[in-house]
């Protein structure tokens, strides 16, 4: 790394290109924009590695710490590699696990904790950055680098692993013509050339090559590297070779499925995607991914069912990554200035509440989402194209009413209301495109649910009028009080799970699996009568004898509201708890608590739809 200069340096900002904001504000963006995060990204990780410098060379920390780990001759050593051979820092600095680790870094010195290392073992791992670059240059050194319960991590490259009496302690990493030693307290590791690949006591990072046209596609199959994971570190989880070759598929699979149907996506990970870290299979059509802001390039992603659901995943996180560095250069919205009080707003991809800075983020990944399967479903197979039109009739109408729902919000930055304005209108367009009817009426039905089941968990009418409903429904009256149609309260339900469910049972469904719909978890039997048989007479029996008894799980209220839609006696019944199923819920619950028992779930649904303020449509 360069010296720092001395005196006043006026440093360049990064600024976005006109026609790169225009690209990301559409929800798109190729390898050229791509390129762009990139750079202002290299420079943020350069000011994050001078900052931990600082901190180390200073307040009283010692330049050597541990067991003889000197960050002294980290920073010689990192500085070596970058004047031998710029490209190689450039790709150990970049690397995904990198960032990671810069920020935890940075914020233990700051008296935060993440994990139950020492500090100066996190604090070490710049030694190990540095024996990687060193290695990888071609550069002849000796260092001490932390070891951790037994392991040496050489970022990007693999691990090592030693005898060790002690969870924490140092080995020294020597380089000499090409040949590799690892010397700890009670064990070497002697590895020669090819360390790329694994050899007894050693565990080299393993990578796939996706596609056959070139630039290939490179990326790291993480399973080694502590800081791979977010939010915070984790022990080494390797992969069997029959799970390894699993995922060498899928990943192939979905990259050519991404060639094809999201060719400007598919450049733009050329240039920005560098690894991803699996993590086991969850529950079908419930998949589990995520990425930091501080690993841009990183994905950490549950096995997918299929390729198609990994091609949706990888966009879907891809756009977090743009979306992420983008709001690093500019800010999209301001945030509340008192802790705690920052206004929450409902998000149907989430069972729980959003800020507005993670709406922005969320409405930015499903924007991808749906243009991927909107440009799918005509290329899907017959078995899976019913699918992709319902994810594209779902997530156009999700992205679409939480646009609307914020667009206009007085904290959103002028660059954040043009982005949500460009993306609405894209969106507008996607409207206006035919799907089907039994999978457009599917899609409607089950954004309907999800909105219903949120509702019902989060939203809390006025007490005083609970109150006065429960009285008002033991006199006899005709009608529960107008005060029960007034603004409801948010009320966050940590407890809220499953809000999917419809979304989830709909795909078991449309793929020929409902007889294994029952296996959902969330889904009571009554949702798998609806969701999975069509029987609606038998759901809303189900449904009613559910919530007749104590504690019956609150997303049922939506589901009777669903089991009844259609039936013309039941129409305001069904509209009220698709619309408004919390004032049902709260009088339910309180009647419970004054008399010991609930009332027949669709005669109080009935009574409390008279009411003021009812949802029509």
């Amino acid at each position: 790394m360069a010296a720092r200069p001395t005196g006043s340096v006026a440093l360049p900002l990064h600024r976005l290109s006109v026609a790169g904001f225009r690209d990301l504000a559409r929800g798109d963006g190729g390898r050229a924009v791509v390129e762009e995060l990139l750079a202002a990204e290299r420079s943020r990780r350069m000011l994050l590695l001078r900052a931990l410098h600082d901190g180390l060379s200073g307040n009283g920390v010692p330049h050597r710490a541990g067991a003889g780990v000197s960050y002294r001759e980290a920073w010689s050593l990192l500085e070596r590699a970058q004047r031998t051979a710029p490209e190689v820092f450039d790709d150990v600095l970049m690397s995904p696990n990198t960032g990671m680790w810069l920020s935890l870094a940075l914020r233990r010195l700051r008296g935060a904790s993440f994990e139950d290392a020492p500090l100066w073992v996190m604090a070490g791992h710049v030694a190990a950055l540095a024996a990687s670059a060193g290695l990888r240059a071609g550069l002849d050194f000796s260092i001490a680098v932390p070891v951790s319960r037994g392991i040496v991590f050489l970022p990007t490259l693999g691990c090592a692993r030693i005898e060790a009496a002690q969870p924490w302690s140092t080995a020294r990493v020597e380089a000499r013509a090409g040949q590799l030693r690892i010397t700890g307290e009670q064990g070497t590791a002697l590895i020669g050339p090819g360390i790329e690949r694994s050899a007894p006591g050693w565990h080299a990072v393993r990578r796939v090559t996706l596609g056959t046209e070139v630039p290939h596609l490179r990326l790291a199959l993480e399973e080694l590297d502590p800081y791979r994971t977010f939010p915070r570190p984790s022990e080494p989880l390797l992969l069997s070779a029959q799970d390894a070759q699993t995922w060498q598929d899928l990943l192939t699979d979905a990259w050519e499925i991404l060639l094809r149907d999201e060719p400007e996506s598919a450049e733009a990970m050329r240039a920005g995607l560098m690894s991803v870290t699996p993590t086991p299979a969850r529950e079908k059509f419930r998949p589990h991914s995520v990425t930091a802001g501080d690993a841009f390039g990183g994905v950490m992603a549950s096995r997918p069912d299929d390729a198609a659901q990994l091609a949706a995943t990888l966009v879907h996180e891809f756009q977090h990554i743009k979306l992420g560095s983008l709001m690093r250069l500019r800010p999209l919205n301001v945030r509340e200035s008192a802790p705690g009080s920052e206004e929450l707003f409902y998000a149907p991809w989430r069972d729980d509440p959003r800020p507005l800075g993670g709406l922005l983020q969320g409405i930015y990944a499903f924007a991808g989402v749906a243009r991927f399967w909107r440009a799918h479903r005509h290329s899907a197979g017959a078995a899976h194209a019913s699918l992709a039109h319902f994810e594209f009739a779902l997530w156009r109408t999700q992205v679409w009413s939480t646009v609307n729902l914020v667009r206009g919000h007085e904290r959103l930055t002028p660059l954040g209301r043009r982005l949500l304005e460009t993306l609405r209108e894209r969106c507008a367009a996607w409207l206006d495109e035919p799907v089907p009817d039994a999978e457009l009426r599917l899609a409607r039905e089950v954004a309907a649910g999800h909105r219903a089941r949120w509702r019902a968990h989060h939203l809390r009418p006025p007490a005083t009028a609970v109150d006065d409903a429960v009285r008002a429904w033991r006199r006899g009256d005709e009608r529960p009080p107008p005060g029960l149609a007034a603004e409801p309260v948010l009320v966050p339900d940590s407890e809220a799970r499953f809000l999917d469910t419809e979304a989830v049972l709909a795909r078991y469904r449309l793929t020929g699996a409902g007889a294994d719909a029952r296996n959902a978890e969330g889904a009571e039997g009554a949702d798998v009568l609806l969701a999975a048989h069509g029987d609606r007479a038998g759901a809303k029996d189900a449904f009613a004898a559910l919530l007749s008894g104590k504690g019956a799980p609150l997303g049922a209220w939506a589901g009777l509201g669903r089991a009844l839609a259609g039936v013309e006696a039941h129409e305001d019944v069904a509209r009220l708890l698709r619309g408004f199923p919390e004032r049902v819920c709260a009088v339910q619950h309180a009647l419970e608590k004054a008399t010991g028992q609930g009332a027949d779930p669709v005669l109080l649904a009935q009574w409390v739809a008279r009411g003021a303020r009812q949802p029509r449509g």
